[in-house]
């Protein structure tokens, strides 16, 4: 049976009942270039543009444009997300910020009404949360200074598989089902990803052509086809008047042409530490991950955790990452807004204060520490007391792309929440975040909204050297559970000596110096989880799948393993290019 909807100038192609794809490969190993993503099709398209010449960071924007494809409601040129790339070259460690920001208009009572914060769902789904797009000038950034190809050739692949389609995953169907309410709002969004109302079933073949649109006005006018233009009008009129759906209501926003054309990415040192003979970088602010992940393994550092019984290593982890946590929800937000402290942070010495707080049994909420001692800089005043958690979505993508000479990215971008803003634009077929709500609502506060600044993220994507050279990449989506992934997922591999699909696929343990620490499904009555729990340990009530894990491995034979999930996430795909002898 097929059917073809027309709604807001999108044309939507269903095929139902088609078979599902066959069995994927989440782990592989090889000689040449490798990729591993959550996608089958986006590791497909890497591996294309490797053996066709291009280079990591080339690979690297084809997997997540064709990301922006099959997994559209975590990721996409409607949103931004940070890049970490190892130039083998000039040995040396790059990032590239493309955080989306707030438009000129936004205030510190952007989301506030009668002085008390909006209901969040309601701010999410609107408008008004939409922050101006960095993907593309990201994705731009990238090719033009790393890259050896050009958007014609690296969009080529995402091209295909939007006119082509790709097969409704169950978890993708399921997910879409959550959030119907949202994607009911919009006409647009309706018409692509709901029939009759209700999600689209397993099996069934999506077509994206406004999608496909859009990359192709990009590949052919370059990255001011996104950002000027009848591209960019498109966006802000979705902004400042969604899509709505007849008898719908959303909040508007108010986004202008030159809020978009005057968007830059930013070109960054990453944060680095060292832990047990690794070199560990990160992303600096607006992202919290590096710092957050830095800080905790500089605590567990001081632990000799090979030599312990694992439950004692892990009630350790939880509690590096709880005091790690403090800090990082008292602190950190964009750093051409706010001074916060990260030499401090990443001090070895003021590691060793936290640590002396760690004790036999779990502790509850903690306070953030007092970092401002433990960098040449004292000038700044600002002491804010920790925050609670601002509430983060989880759903984002990562992916991860080595080439033969030996380049490496690391590479986590998002659209915010399930869908992001639930607005398709119309004509294009792409959706925009809902970044905006990643802001706290209210002050004081360093991660207060205003205007230009980029809302403080939790994105983490980690390249890790050994004597120079790369030794594995780790990254993951979740929210703020991205920081505890990637940290636990370094912790199972250098301190468990876990291999890493193991390390991936391992039961996660979040805390978020929270009420109670997040766990995955089948972990509550484990042998581990009591063990915990005799440390004091407690649990939040209903365990959720955290994290879709990608990394790399660079094998001291000289072989490259890339691992993707082996279980979460529908399964991702490890792929290894094959070098020619």
């Amino acid at each position: 049976m097929k059917a073809t909807l027309l709604a807001c100038g999108l044309t939507l192609s269903i095929v139902l009942n088609a078979p599902l794809a066959a069995a994927k490969t989440p782990v592989a190993t090889g000689t040449g270039g490798a990729v591993a993503t959550i996608s089958e099709q986006a590791s497909q398209s890497a591996l294309a543009i490797l053996n066709g010449g291009g280079n990591a960071i080339d690979a690297a924007v084809a997997a997540a444009a064709t990301l922006g494809v099959t997994d559209p409601f975590s990721c996409g040129i409607g949103g931004g997300g940070f890049m970490v790339i190892y130039l083998a070259k000039d040995k040396r460690v790059i990032t590239i910020d493309h955080r989306e920001t707030a438009p000129a208009s936004f205030t510190p009572q952007a989301f506030l009404e009668n002085g008390k914060p909006v209901d969040y769902e309601t701010a999410i789904a609107s408008g008004a949360a939409v922050g101006v797009p960095g993907t593309v000038r990201g994705w731009h950034e990238a090719l033009e200074r790393y890259g050896t190809m050009r958007f014609q050739q690296v969009l080529a692949p995402a091209i295909e598989v939007a006119e082509k389609g790709y097969r409704v995953t169950e978890i993708f169907s399921h997910l879409t089902a959550q959030n119907e309410r949202k994607f009911q709002l919009y006409a647009p969004t309706s018409a692509l990803y709901l029939r009759n109302g209700k999600a689209v079933q397993p099996g069934t073949l999506i077509r994206n052509p406004g999608m496909a649109k859009a990359y192709r006005e990009i590949a052919a006018g370059g990255v001011k086809a996104f950002y000027e233009g009848p591209l960019a009008r498109a966006i802000v009129d979705a902004v400042n008047k969604p899509p709505l759906a007849p008898g719908k209501r959303a909040r508007p926003g108010r986004m202008t042409m030159a809020d978009l054309a005057n968007y830059e990415a930013r070109i960054r040192p990453p944060l680095r530490t060292s832990y047990r003979g690794y070199d560990i970088y990160g992303m600096p602010l607006p992202s919290s991950g590096g710092a957050t992940v830095a800080e905790a393994l500089n605590i567990l550092e001081g632990y000799d955790l090979k030599t312990l019984p694992r439950a004692q290593a892990e009630h350790l982890y939880i509690e590096a990452s709880r005091l790690a946590f403090a800090d990082r929800n008292a602190y950190l937000a964009d750093p051409e807004y706010i001074d916060a402290p990260v030499a401090g942070i990443l001090s070895k010495d003021y590691a060793a204060t936290r640590r002396k707080l760690i004790g036999p049994q779990a502790a509850r909420k903690v306070a953030a520490g007092d970092p401002y001692g433990y960098q040449r800089d004292q000038s700044v005043p600002l002491r804010p007391q920790s925050a609670r958690l601002q509430l983060e979505n989880a759903h984002t993508t990562h992916l991860t792309v080595s080439d033969m000479e030996g380049n490496v990215v690391s590479y986590t971008f998002t659209i915010e929440s399930w869908g992001g803003s639930g607005i398709v634009v119309p004509g294009y077929g792409f959706l925009l975040n809902n970044e905006l709500t990643d802001f706290d609502f209210s002050g004081p506060h360093p991660n207060v909204p205003e205007a230009g600044k980029r809302p403080r993220s939790s994105m983490a994507p980690t390249i890790a050297l050994k004597d120079g050279k790369p030794a594995f990449t780790i990254g993951s989506p979740g929210g703020s559970t991205i920081i505890t992934t990637v940290l636990q997922t370094i912790f199972n591999h250098i301190d468990l000596g876990m291999p890493m699909d193991q390390a991936v696929n391992a039961p996660r343990i979040s805390e978020r110096n929270g009420d109670a620490t997040s766990i995955e499904p089948g972990f509550p009555g484990s042998e581990g989880a009591r063990a915990l729990e005799r440390l004091g340990h407690r649990w939040e009530a209903a365990p959720e799948e955290i994290g879709a894990a990608n990394a790399l491995v660079f094998n001291p034979d000289g072989t490259v393993t890339a691992v993707s999930e082996g279980k979460r996430h529908g399964v991702g795909t490890a792929l290894v290019q094959r070098r020619a002898h």
